[in-house]
């Protein structure tokens, strides 16, 4: 920002900027300004306790552009002890006209809700005051059916915190994977969770994978029952038997049992367990020789491991090369 705009930021709403300083000062409030917002608590000093539950964070409008924190935490402290408070500001230091607060629990976030919407917080300004729509579900899509919804789970538990549920949907999106819906137990736990996942390589079981917010239109369908079961990892030979006749067996055992009715020989696996990365993802380098197959099957690949020791690194590197190589041969996986 050049001297010329530093000049005009400052002169703008002047008397109620020097207000909120010495509101700062003599309150010993500390307030941080990040992405167009500016930010009390989350936690606050002295706060004890896991972040509040869903349904506890509100929305504030109808806000006049020149108030600033000095007059709405103390508002809306008055109802009670406050977690969060979060004042959209732009660029020129006049705030968007809305704010979020956060209470420890539901019920004090219905409070200020029934006894602040529709204040007259300035003259012609009643102030609207309503649940916030929070942002606590993710989806993950292309999960592969080998990994059911409890491993999933232990995955995302020692990833990230706050998972409630973990939900399995067949994916309208890529033959054969599934897609996850998972909800965690407040937005920012949420938030946190995307930002750490994304800063991994977006494999699973060496099967990419995209991440995004749960959009409308899936949670109509969640919501009405009409997402499609998810798919399982049966593999089965190219056969008319029927279905009850599949046995569910590992990669491993499965690779084995290809080779053995094809008379290709006995894969001999060598893995290499390299570096281990951020969030827990070890790299890891893989050869399969098949005996009697036309070229040997190497590459490179990252699992979540972190929480494994290194013999059962080695086993679920194994097993997901097994189960790239099934599909390679012409392995149903239904």
């Amino acid at each position: 920002m050049n001297g010329d705009n530093e000049v005009w930021v400052n002169s703008v709403n002047s008397k109620n900027i020097f207000s909120l300083m010495q509101w700062m000062q003599n309150y010993n409030v500390h307030l941080v300004q990040i992405n167009g917002q500016r930010k009390y608590g989350g936690p606050p000093p002295g706060w004890v306790g896991g972040i509040p539950p869903y349904g506890s964070e509100i929305f504030i409008g109808n806000l006049p552009q020149e108030i600033y924190e000095d007059k709405l935490i103390p508002l809306f402290q008055s109802v009670g002890k406050l977690y969060e408070f979060r004042l959209m500001m732009t660029f020129s230091g006049l705030n968007r006209g809305f704010a979020y607060a956060r209470y420890p629990t539901k019920h004090l976030a219905d409070l200020a809700i029934s006894h602040l919407s529709g204040h007259e917080i300035q003259c012609s300004y009643k102030i609207v005051v309503s649940r916030s729509t929070e942002k606590c579900e993710l989806a993950l899509d292309g999960i592969p059916s080998i990994l059911h919804k409890e491993a999933l789970a232990t995955i995302l538990n020692g990833l990230t915190a706050g998972v409630d549920t973990v939900s399995l949907y067949a994916s309208a999106t890529s033959d054969l994977k599934n897609v996850a819906i998972v909800k965690y137990r407040s937005h920012i736990e949420a938030a946190m969770a995307k930002k750490t996942i994304c800063k991994g390589p977006q494999l699973l079981y060496g099967c990419p994978f995209t991440l995004d917010w749960l959009q409308p239109p899936m949670r109509q369908k969640l919501q009405s029952g009409t997402l499609p079961q998810p798919h399982s990892f049966l593999p089965q030979m190219r056969s008319d038997k029927p279905k009850q006749d599949k046995i569910t067996l590992s990669g491993v055992q499965c690779l084995q049992l290809l080779c053995d009715q094809r008379n290709l020989g006995q894969p001999v696996y060598q893995i290499k367990l390299l570096s281990l990365g951020s969030c827990g993802w070890l790299r890891f380098w893989y050869l399969v020789v098949i005996p009697k197959h036309r070229v040997p099957f190497t590459g490179y690949s990252w699992m979540l491991a972190d929480s494994l020791i290194p013999t059962d690194q080695y086993e679920q590197a194994k097993e997901m090369v097994a189960f790239w190589l099934l599909t390679e041969l012409g392995y149903f996986v239904d």
